[in-house]
């Protein structure tokens, strides 16, 4: 018998005093919510989409600066993909 692994998705999490600073600096700032409570209510309601389906979903705390940092490197734009790259790239580095 094989142990299936369990897969866990990476949640990207912003903080409140860097959502302007994300604004700025994404490409696809236009498909972002206008506000960090506009985006929390919908980040909260996603965890729970993915939760309610029986899904491991962890948020990852996202550094603005780390992520432009991280794009800079990757030679990658800062936008939804990206974010969603670096997020699951960051949750495999946290300690278990």
């Amino acid at each position: 018998m094989v142990a299936k692994k369990a897969q866990v998705f990476a949640v990207a999490w912003y903080r409140k005093e860097e959502w302007d600073d994300l604004l700025k600096v994404s490409e696809d700032r236009d498909d972002l919510e206008a506000t960090y409570e506009e985006w929390l209510v919908e980040g909260q309601k996603f965890l729970k989409r993915l939760r309610s389906a029986g899904m491991e979903a962890r948020k990852v705390d996202v550094d603005v600066r780390e992520l432009v940092r991280y794009c800079k490197e990757q030679g990658l734009p800062v936008n939804g993909e990206s974010r969603a790259n670096y997020a699951a790239e960051a949750l495999v580095k946290q300690p278990r």
